[in-house]
Order: C-alpha cells, then structure tokens, then sequence
C-alpha cells in the first residue's frame, strides 16, 4: 500500500483508509474485527472515526465507533503502526439531534474540544490522536448537500476560527493530538485557518475531509489548489456516493434488498442516473467494476492524501480492496472527464 505525507507534520498515511462510522451500529464487533484485520493486512494504515459515531447518530450507541477501534488496536498491540483520525463535534448537526453530546450550547471552543479529546482517547484506548479534526465548522456553510452559498449572519457567540485553533494547538503541544484537519470546509474556511496559523503562531492545518466521487467532484472547483499548493490534502469521505456506485442501488433509485438506505441522503435522480449509467459503461468496456474505478480514479488525483472505504460488510470491504491493484490508463481517466464536463456534479 502506498504511503503519502500528511501534509507537512511528518506522518505519513495510507492512501486507502478505512472508515469505520457504521462499527458499534450497523456493523456488531466482530464483523468489525474482521473488517480491520481484512484492511490492515491489505495496508491499510489509517482509520478515522468521529466522536459522534456510528452512523445513524444515536445516543444509544455514541462514541461506540471509536470505541471498537481502540479494542481492536489495544488487543492487536498495534498502537505504533496505525494512524488515527477522530473528529470533534461543532454545534448543530446536518444529522439531526445530538444534544447528547456536550448538550445543546456544544461549542468549538477550548473546554468543549479539551472534553472531546479527553472523552476520544479513553474511547480508543490511546495516549494521543494522531490527527484532531474538526468535523464541521461552526458557521453555516454549504456543506452536506446545499447546492448554494447563501450568507447567513454569525451567531453573536459564534467561536472565532483562531480560537478553535488555539484551543487545537494547545492539545497538540500536550501530546495529546499530533495533526489538525478540518472537514466539510469551504476554501474560504481553509485559508482562514491557515492565514490564522501564520499571523498567529498557530498550529498549522494538515487536511481537509470533504466528500468526493465520480458524482462529486465539487472539491476541484477552489479546494483543490488550495490542497496542492498549500499541502494540505483531501481525505475523501463518501468516494462511491453513498452507494449510488457500489450496486446498492439499483438504476431506478430503490435500495436493494439488505442496504442501508434509511438515513436519506441517496436518492437518483435524472442527471445522476445518467451519469453513472455513463461511467458504468466505461468501466465495463475496460474489464473494470465501477465501484473499484471510482476509487482508482479517487486515489489517482494529485490533491488527494488518502480515499476513505466505508463498508458495512467484510464482502464489500473485498471489493473496495480491488482498487488497489488498479492504475486507470489515460483513456480511461480521459473518458471519465468527458462525462463530468457534460454535466459536473450530479450529486
């Protein structure tokens, strides 16, 4: 498995990580287990969960995703040859109701981050994350399926970006964190934490999650240069669409039997349709499965840290693995460009 930095801190990351926000829910322990014994024997180096997970959020199983994680890496005595990636919760919540997190004032502040870092490590079992990310901003951006900016006035008490650095640096100069990310963010927000770093002394962002697929490729509209040239690369969540490119999902948009489709964020409308029937003709035409040439295409893009696989079963994580063997030819990649700029981001 290929190992690529994380921006500038000097760890290096898998460029296939395996998301695991569906252990402690949708996927019991041992299936988990086996799952992250599967991964990391194919170098898989990398795992990021998030504080509020698994997914659907619930208070009922919060904070078992991480959980599974730690007794998995504690009872394989691996601690020093895997990276984790956990995440902090800002106030509201694209997911519903998470008042059961720090209650509903949850900020991203310095006593809320502490909490959340102190509540992570007993979760996983470890001394330190070795990379803290913010898992949405504290503002209101358009993340998580808005299809536009529409400015919305700060909150009185809305936490300042330098403040939640300082508050992530301070932890990182305990040990307690190596690396800070952010996720879901805007290129605004991403110069932002970096200029802050600079004038301020801060500690400097290393990555930024944000979704990205065949079907997504919205990251390449501003974030993409400022990932290159900054050094701080893409961590892709959701590179197969929420299923809409693993077979999920049938063509006329219905779950298939045995798929999580309750959380609603799939639906197929026209243009998606279109589209991956489009990009499932050129991985057909070219020997490939679509779900292992959205992930080689993902993995091949010069902005990207690492592609995070999510799976639900030890079967799908089989197929997923199939895209590390996988190059795309010029072709191939020229093909998949021509369907995009017909119609950019369906999804």
């Amino acid at each position: 498995m290929e190992q690529r930095p994380l921006g500038q801190t000097g760890i290096s990351v898998s460029a296939f990580g395996l998301g695991v926000m569906t252990f402690g829910g949708q996927t019991p322990e041992e299936d988990a287990f086996g799952q992250l014994d599967r991964a990391f024997a194919a170098g898989v180096t990398f795992f990021d969960t998030a504080e509020c997970y698994p997914s659907p959020i619930s208070s009922a199983t919060q904070g078992q995703s991480e959980a599974i994680l730690g007794r998995w890496i504690m009872s394989r005595g691996i601690r020093d040859r895997v990276v984790i990636g956990t995440k902090v919760s800002g106030p509201g919540s694209p997911v519903g109701d998470m008042s059961h997190i720090r209650g509903k004032d949850r900020r991203l502040d310095g006593e809320n981050i502490r909490q959340a870092v102190e509540h992570s490590l007993r979760r996983l079992k470890t001394d330190y994350i070795d990379l803290y990310q913010v898992h949405w901003p504290e503002r209101v951006n358009p993340t998580f399926g808005r299809s536009r900016y529409s400015y919305i006035p700060d909150k009185s008490r809305q936490v300042s970006i330098e403040e939640t650095l300082l508050a992530l640096g301070r932890l990182k100069d305990e040990g307690k964190i190596r690396a800070i990310g952010i996720c879901n963010e805007t290129p605004w927000g991403a110069m932002h934490y970096l200029s802050s770093a600079e004038r301020h002394g801060l500690a400097r962002i290393a990555s930024i999650q944000n979704s990205y697929s065949l079907l997504d490729r919205s990251f390449e509209l501003g974030l993409a240069e400022v990932a290159v040239r900054e050094q701080v690369g893409l961590i892709a969540w959701s590179p197969l669409a929420g299923g809409l490119l693993t077979g999920k999902y049938g063509l006329d948009g219905q779950a298939i039997s045995g798929s999580r489709s309750s959380d609603g964020l799939v639906h197929f409308s026209n243009d998606r349709r279109r589209a991956t029937l489009a990009y499932a003709e050129i991985a057909k035409a070219n020997g490939l499965s679509l779900p292992n040439m959205a992930l080689a295409f993902a993995r091949q893009m010069p902005f990207m840290t690492s592609v995070l696989i999510g799976a639900s079963s030890l079967s799908q994580l089989e197929m997923n693995l199939g895209a590390l063997d996988i190059g795309l030819s010029e072709d191939v990649t020229r093909a998949i460009n021509e369907v995009h700029d017909r119609g950019p981001n369906p999804l």
